[in-house]
């Protein structure tokens, strides 16, 4: 099978921009199967995903003819081979809903993963690790230990190589730092519609407001707490007749099917980062 490559771009608007690329696509014999594109007239910025097959060049070889061809144009871009799965590294606390979900749809071949490692840190999950064949790294966490823990975490992500880190319902708050190491490649599921209902306990805050929809986010991890660019997000309809319970059950499989599709976006190169906001090529 011909080898097939995945190339998103961003870059200043101008006239011409998908001409020139799908010109230097055809100059080197590539085959284009998928293309999208997006001109953003509020900050004057181009958007791209190409996805093409390509037998002519390697993909060394492909990246040093891109860097020379995007330079002009000011391009931000990367290349990746679509048969190269991503890898990944999970993290969790006590609730496992999301992690089991993601590990399912990555086992049943759902989601381009190559699941590295999980990290949690209680010890809930480390059967559910074992079960998957997956390393499983318990890193308790306290304020005494919080910078010693999250060097740990960043060692085991940068050993593994890891392209995405998933915080599957982690309940702890990153530093800054690990935020800025982590940025643009951290994918968090927030329990709550943002902006609405931040912070802790956000059923118990919907409940106690008599919502009518109850949702999830899923949003890049950034310094700023839950204020990252949102991927995805979904509702699911409710009334007074609901519990905490019944919004909480709910609102986990809210939670999974998003941040699933969020995973799987990023994961197929699709989500690009606008700012504080996406350009999604689905």
């Amino acid at each position: 099978m011909n080898p097939v490559y995945i190339l998103t771009l961003s870059c200043p608007d101008r006239l011409g921009l998908v001409h020139a690329v799908s010109g230097f696509l055809m100059e080197r014999g590539g085959n284009i199967e998928e293309a999208a594109q997006y001109n953003d007239q509020s900050t004057g910025l181009f958007f791209m995903r190409v996805q093409f097959a390509c037998v002519k060049h390697s993909f060394n070889n492909l990246k040093t003819q891109m860097s020379e061809f995007g330079h002009p144009y000011e391009m931000l871009w990367k290349l990746h081979a679509q048969a190269q799965p991503m890898r990944t590294v999970i993290l969790v606390s006590k609730e496992g809903h999301c992690l089991n979900d993601l590990l399912f749809r990555w086992k049943t071949g759902l989601l381009p993963l190559d699941i590295r490692a999980i990290i949690s840190n209680h010890r809930e999950f480390y059967q559910l690790a074992a079960s998957y064949n997956v390393p499983f790294h318990h890193l308790p966490v306290t304020a005494a230990t919080k910078t010693a823990v999250e060097a740990k975490q960043l060692e085991i992500i940068q050993n593994e190589e890891a392209e995405l880190v998933v915080l599957a319902r982690y309940m702890q708050i990153l530093s800054n730092d690990l935020c800025k190491s982590l940025s643009g490649r951290a994918i968090n599921i927030h329990h709550s519609f943002l902006p609405s209902f931040k912070g802790a306990k956000p059923y118990y805050q919907a409940h106690d407001r008599g919502v009518k929809l109850i949702g999830a986010t899923a949003h890049y991890v950034t310094a700023d707490l839950d204020e990252g660019p949102i991927i995805e997000q979904d509702v699911a309809r409710v009334d007074h007749s609901k519990t905490v319970e019944d919004l909480t059950a709910l609102g986990r499989d809210t939670e999974s099917q998003v941040l699933a599709r969020a995973v799987k976006w990023h994961s197929e190169h699709r989500v690009l980062i606008n700012g504080h906001k996406t350009v999604i090529f689905r």
